[in-house]
């Protein structure tokens, strides 16, 4: 009497959306034979998903439509029944629609865009939204389709000018064709609602539409009849640009147009009589006649020509230019301003910057139109000072006219160097100084001297002197300003036998620069106990003792060749006096003879002193002592003998010769 399923059961087959679904049968029983009639309720299961009719909608909407519009949706199918059926809808999140559900009377749900916010085509074109449909099955069942909205364009936008005047110029008697400016607009809508055409606007005078053409699509303004300074200088054109609108937007703007003078017309003479005829006796400076001179061209068209008459001025003849050193590379540091009074060309001015110094070329340049000068590289106060130039302004005329105006710059100093100690070394890992004193030296003694320099100027070299460490404080002071190291009280039995002290060196600059000098001192009576005391502390094993051997043997052999060298100069010398001597004695035996060929300087052949004066000259090694012998003149000396005399031995350059001189009596005296 089992009831068992033959088949697979599908309640959607079989019932469809009816509820319930329920299946009736009969059975016969035998013996006794019996009729049962029963009846089997297929219950739902939540087996089926929820479908949309496609996988996409597309919607059209206005973005003039108002808010509150309502754009029903395709609503999905579930075949389930009951609580399995389709429950409820839902919408992506987005900022302009929300989702209205509804119930049909069979129970049935559908859903409706409702618009929140009104749409912009000209800041969102399209918008792409999800639709989910849900069962209330457990868990439940979904589907999902697309929503692609298109916002459709409204002439909601006008036409808008990227400036709303223009300005150009235009030369008078430009040939018809030339391009005046080009205006440009712009329309957010699309299609026709964007399509912008460019017209003169109602009130354009007629002249103007004469004079000009407008490019409706480009927007082109072109010069087209013939335009005359003369006549008008100035146009102002007022333009519209207006959409394709059903109701068109339209927008305006303003075109300025100068006309630039062309000396298209020449000068006019009038001549006025004022006394005519000119009588013969007219007195000079009697007016004649007036004259009068009109161009109706403007500016230089309209004036007498100029002349190149004018050299440029400079506001002032020189300049003083401070820079700080350690610059930076290409700054302006100087602006040399001229003036010319002349026009045009004559008026054009170049600045030049002449090489006198060719270092002043790879240091300095300047702006040949504008006279700027520009520092090419990085200055240092400590390796020049003071710079010299010459910039040259020149017009452009013919011929050219210049002016020179010198320009000095002056690197001022920074504090960009410390203090250097010249004494003690500061390299005291290869030589240790050491300064002794007594016992018993009183207070204010100098024992020894820091000597520093600093590579600044002024103020930033200022050097002040610091005790900053001792082995004892109290007994020795530092000088602040000179470095002198001085006993600050008198030296006692009991004080250390060995001193350091460490100075600290400031110099003035901001910010202060410092460096530091480590000085050793030593107590005792003679130096070699001193010598003693540094011979304990130096190393067992010094390599460097063979070149102090070295340096030591050098030093003998230099003062020997010295010492030689001296002896030689001193033999030489007393030889020389003592041929000299001799010569002398000779000499003054024969003062009144004619002169020998090597003894005398012949004056008479250079042209020097009249022919009847020669002089004898006596030189010794001490020029102190050398006599000039100038005799008086006489007649009777043989100068034919003395001539050839000097052109047998004929002597070399003229030399100049100092001494004392002194006049020798005559023989009658």
């Amino acid at each position: 009497g089992a009831l068992l399923v033959s088949e697979r059961i599908d309640r959607e087959e079989l019932c469809g959306a009816l509820s319930p679904c329920s299946l009736s049968f009969e059975i016969v029983v035998e013996n006794p034979l019996e009729l049962y009639s029963g009846a089997v309720e297929i219950q739902d299961i939540n087996d089926n998903d929820p479908v949309f009719p496609s996988s996409q909608a597309r919607l059209e909407i206005s973005e003039s439509v108002a808010a509150g519009a309502r754009f029903p949706l395709e609503s999905a199918q579930d075949p389930d029944v009951g609580i399995n059926s389709l429950q409820t809808y839902q919408l992506s999140a987005n900022s302009h629609f929300a989702l209205d559900v509804q119930t049909r009377v069979d129970g049935s749900k559908y859903a409706e865009l409702v618009l929140e916010k009104e749409l912009d085509r000209e800041e969102q074109r399209e918008l792409n939204l999800i639709l989910t449909a849900l069962d209330g099955g457990s868990p439940p069942r979904s589907a999902q389709v697309q929503i692609h909205i298109d916002v459709v364009d409204a002439n909601d936008n006008v036409p808008v000018f990227n400036q709303s005047t223009y300005k150009a110029s235009v030369r008078e008697n430009t040939p018809s064709g030339t391009l005046v400016a080009r205006i440009s607009a712009y329309d957010l809508d699309d299609g026709p609602n964007g399509d912008i055409v460019y017209s003169f606007s109602s009130h354009t005078p007629a002249k103007v539409r004469e004079l000009f053409a407008l490019d409706s699509a480009t927007g082109e303004l072109r010069v087209k009849g013939q335009l005359d300074y003369e006549e008008t200088k100035l146009y102002e054109i007022y333009l519209q640009a207006k959409d394709k609108g059903v109701v068109p937007g339209v927008a305006h703007c303003k075109v300025l147009v100068e006309v630039v003078d062309v000396n298209d017309n020449t000068p006019e003479v009038t001549v006025t009589s004022v006394y005519s005829p000119v009588p013969e006796d007219a007195a000079p400076g009697t007016v004649v006649a007036l004259l009068s001179v009109t161009d109706l061209d403007s500016h230089d068209n309209g004036l007498v020509s100029d002349v190149n008459d004018n050299t440029p001025k400079t506001s002032q003849d020189s300049y003083d230019v401070y820079v700080l050193e350690n610059n930076v590379p290409g700054i302006p540091i100087l602006n040399v301003s001229a003036t010319d009074p002349d026009l045009g060309r004559n008026a054009h001015l170049s600045y030049t910057l002449l090489q006198g110094d060719p270092t002043v070329g790879h240091i300095f340049s300047i702006n040949r139109e504008n006279g700027t000068l520009y520092l090419l590289t990085s200055l240092d106060h400590e390796d020049q000072v003071e710079f010299r130039m010459m910039v040259q302004v020149q017009d452009s005329g013919s011929p050219p006219l210049a002016t020179n105006v010198s320009v000095s710059v002056f690197v001022t100093d920074l504090n960009d160097n410390a203090p250097t100690v010249l004494y003690p070394h500061p390299n005291t890992t290869t030589t240790t100084y050491t300064d002794v004193v007594a016992p018993g030296t009183p207070a204010g003694h100098m024992v020894t001297k820091v000597v520093a320099v600093d590579a600044d100027a002024g103020y930033n070299a200022w050097i002040s002197y610091t005790l900053l460490q001792a082995t004892d404080p109290s007994l020795f002071s530092v000088g602040l300003h000179n470095g002198e190291i001085v006993t600050a009280r008198q030296l006692r039995e009991d004080d250390a036998p060995q001193h350091t002290l460490v100075i600290l060196l400031k110099d003035h600059g901001e910010p202060v620069l410092s460096a530091s000098a480590t000085v050793s001192i030593s107590v005792a009576e003679m130096v070699k106990e001193v010598l003693t005391d540094l011979t304990d502390v130096a190393p067992a094993n010094d390599p460097r003792r063979h070149v102090t051997f070295y340096l030591i043997l050098a030093v003998i052999l230099v003062s020997a060749a010295f010492f030689i060298t001296m002896l030689s100069v001193g033999i030489f010398k007393c030889y020389k006096w003592r041929q000299s001597k001799e010569l002398f004695n000779s000499s003054r035996s024969t003062l009144y003879r004619t002169p020998g060929p090597f003894h005398h300087i012949d004056a008479v052949r250079g042209g020097l002193t009249p022919p009847n004066f020669y002089h004898q000259v006596y030189l010794t090694t001490d020029s102190r002592q050398s006599d000039l012998l100038c005799k008086k003149p006489f007649t009777s000396s043989p100068l034919g003998s003395r001539q050839s005399t000097m052109r047998n031995g004929e002597p070399g350059p003229y030399h100049q010769i100092t001494g004392t001189a002194k006049q020798l009596p005559t023989p009658a005296e």
